[in-house]
């Protein structure tokens, strides 16, 4: 069995970044960050040793893509609903030190999850959302998480910053989406767009307006910006209970989501995903 307890490294270990927290008593007292993600790491072991001899040699929880199929070992997922107690059990003990915190998934339709999770909850840990919300993590797979009671009882993952970066470089549009994206009229117009028409259409509509002069190229790439991100946005609100969503993400890209809700109709609250990390990563840490 591992124990964790209240002085641990944790590390948010992704596809190509990782982000090390030493943890103290309960708090964050030091942090690093790297390139070496899940696909530039051929040797785990090895790895989880350099940093134990770098940053101390602590019990360690690691979460993130580490436990996916293109990491160090498969990290079963935990069913929805499910809080911090559920994640904590479901620990992937790899040995008397080290354990990788297990994703979450849903059934119907099928979803999955992994790192969103330790975010979420912890969220809920440190006050910065209410325990039953709608809670919102955008990225290359977007997530829309419903809360209940301080647990995970439902989420859907959209594909949009994956598609956009797509539209960026290949195919048809990619000569006009050169431009810059910042929440301004040419992305509030997409948003709109995006609430009321089909996206297919939408998108070829970025080529038809460019030849007819209805749009300056500068402004494309924010249009269709605010089409992928309010057509999602518009669909997750539309089904959600919740007219306020609780936006997990830097500023730039938080930013965007916070102006496609707002427009919309919502109320929209930009929440610190590194503060959430932390907090749902020592609340695991104290469960083990």
């Amino acid at each position: 069995m591992v124990s964790i307890g209240d002085t641990f490294l944790a590390v948010d270990w992704g596809t190509t970044n990782r982000r090390v927290f030493v943890i103290e008593q309960g708090r964050v007292v030091r942090t690093a960050r790297d390139g070496q993600g899940v696909t530039s790491v051929d040797d785990f072991p090895a790895s989880v040793a350099a940093l134990r001899a770098e940053h101390g040699d602590l019990p360690m929880l690691l979460a993130g893509m580490v436990g996916s199929n293109i990491g160090w070992r498969p990290a079963p997922y935990v069913s929805a609903p499910a809080g911090i107690a559920e994640l904590a059990a479901g620990l992937l003990r790899i040995d008397a030190r080290t354990a990788i915190v297990p994703g979450v998934s849903v059934d119907h339709p099928a979803d999955v999850m992994r790192g969103e999770e330790v975010q979420v909850l912890g969220a809920v840990e440190a006050g910065l959302v209410p325990r039953d919300a709608l809670v919102v993590q955008p990225g290359t797979h977007c997530k829309w998480v419903e809360l209940a009671g301080g647990r995970i009882t439902g989420f859907t993952t959209a594909m949009t910053g994956e598609l956009f970066a797509l539209l960026r470089t290949h195919g048809l549009l990619a000569a006009q989406l050169g431009g810059e994206v910042t929440p301004g009229d040419a992305f509030r117009a997409g948003v709109e767009e995006g609430r009321k028409r089909d996206l297919a259409a939408s998108l070829f509509g970025i080529r038809a307006a460019k030849l007819l002069g209805q749009r300056d190229d500068a402004d494309a790439a924010a249009f269709a910006s605010g089409l992928l991100i309010g057509g999602d946005a518009a669909a997750r609100l539309a089904k959600s209970r919740h007219d306020a969503a609780y936006i997990l993400a830097d500023p730039v890209l938080g930013g965007l989501y916070v102006a496609a809700v707002e427009y919309l109709g919502g109320t929209a609250y930009l929440i610190d995903s590194h503060a959430a990390f932390t907090a749902g990563i020592i609340a695991i840490g104290n469960h083990s």
